[in-house]
């Protein structure tokens, strides 16, 4: 058997193991083990397991992800996360469908602190949809924008998503960061965008909430003006060059920590949970990488990834259609696949095409994590659905799914700007950091 044929029973293999419900992390790494003994043998395998293991594990970089995750979890438990909430519904509320626009901007708030979509759409949706519920909003928009909203967690820095492509394309976090403000900001523009058109067409969908006085907003703001205070301390620290990523997440963990000290909302019960889950969370994403860094050898011991460059270049298509290509087979691997798993799998293949046509990695990383988002609500799979779906068991999966739908319109739309237009990417990274 071919090495290429090889690579190929063992990506059938995976999927298959993928189906059945395996772990991402056991099913990469069993396949990549075994892939490797056979292309290679089996000391070479147990040789790469062992240094690529100790590799990820005194990675200085990959400390940003329990820091920043302790940093979201710790919010949570504070309830810091709903204050930016109610600064939001206070603003806006009062307008047709401004409870969901606030719920977008509370999710693009807590994104800048937790960097998980996963929690975003837990935290606001505990948060946000009794409010919406009492106030007459119809099922279909309130938890369509929570689940949308919370995919903002993945694109909007810091973002675990950007931390696992930078290792896996071994390209600098911060200019990572840097390249999705704007992306995030754009498309959390583009939700409220979305709220108000389907507002303005039928207004039964989302009513005024109640108006609220000066003295209530200055409240409200006063309230979540420490925790945006953080935010901006630790990501603009991060732009303007005083702190590098890592640095960042320590101080923006310390901080939120602190805060709750003072404010007297941080038990030692709530410290508790927030650190377990930080560590669970971690494990996760430390298990998933080497279980990917045991993948791309075998993977590039069976040419696939070769072999797929120059079919793709066989097709004489432009550099824009090949990457509107691999862009369309991760929306369609987003319906089945999870997006860090989709992520860790096609890295290996995509990005040496990527290098290989000069686009830059940076650019293509945002865009990869926006079809990530888009995968978090799309069918069958949906994961940010079915956690919505946990937080209001009343509601069906199919009304949920189909709230979410003109929200992955949006992000659609938002995808094609993106790649039409690179400098709105790219202006930040490239005139902030040399």
């Amino acid at each position: 058997m071919t090495p290429f044929a090889l690579g190929l029973w063992g990506m059938a293999a995976l999927f298959l193991l993928l189906a059945f419900r395996v772990p991402v992390a056991l099913s990469m790494f069993a396949v990549g083990f075994v892939g490797q003994s056979l292309l290679n043998s089996p000391a070479a395998a147990l040789s790469n397991l062992a240094a690529d293991s100790f590799t990820l594990a005194s990675m200085g970089e990959l400390v940003v992800v329990p820091l920043f995750i302790l940093m979201g979890n710790v919010a949570t438990e504070t309830g810091m996360s709903r204050r930016l909430y109610d600064a939001a519904y206070a603003l806006i509320g009062r307008v047709r469908g401004g409870l969901a626009s606030a719920t977008v901007i509370g999710c693009g708030g807590f994104a800048a602190l937790s960097g998980s979509s996963v929690a975003s759409a837990l935290t606001m949706g505990k948060v946000s949809l009794a409010q919406m519920d009492r106030f007459g909003y119809d099922p279909r928009l309130s938890t369509g924008v929570v689940a949308a909203g919370g995919t903002l967690g993945i694109l909007i820095p810091p973002s675990t998503g950007f931390v696992i492509y930078a290792i896996l394309a071994q390209e600098s976090i911060g200019r990572l960061f840097l390249a999705g403000v704007l992306p995030g900001l754009l498309l959390l523009t583009m939700f409220c965008l979305t709220v108000w058109v389907q507002c303005r067409l039928n207004p039964a969908l989302g009513p005024a909430g109640p108006e609220t006085t000066w003295a209530e907003k200055r409240r409200a703001i006063f309230g979540a003006a420490p925790i945006v205070g953080i935010i901006l301390l630790t990501i603009g620290g991060i732009y303007g060059g005083f702190f590098s990523p890592v640095e960042a997440s320590a101080v923006g963990a310390g901080f939120v920590i602190i805060l709750g000290l003072i404010s007297r909302t941080l038990s030692l019960r709530a410290f508790w949970e927030a650190t377990k889950s930080s560590v669970v969370t971690t494990a996760t994403v430390m298990l998933i990488l080497i279980g990917a860094y045991m993948l791309i050898p075998f993977l590039a011991l069976s040419r696939i990834p070769t072999e797929l460059g120059m079919f793709l270049a066989g097709l004489d298509l432009p550099t824009v259609g090949i990457l509107l290509l691999m862009l369309a087979a991760y929306l369609v691997m987003g319906c089945f696949l999870e997006g860090f798993a989709m992520l860790v799998l096609s890295m290996p293949i995509f990005f040496p095409i990527v290098q290989q046509l000069g686009i830059d990695p940076i650019w293509f990383g945002v865009l990869v994590v926006l079809t990530l988002e888009m995968g978090l609500i799309s069918p069958p799979v949906g994961v940010n659905v079915f956690i919505v779906k946990s937080v209001a068991p009343k509601v069906p999966l199919g009304t949920i799914f189909r709230g979410v739908a003109p929200f992955w319109l949006a992000m659609l739309l938002t995808l094609l700007i993106l790649v039409a237009f690179p400098a709105i990417t790219l202006i930040l990274p490239n005139s902030m950091i040399g």
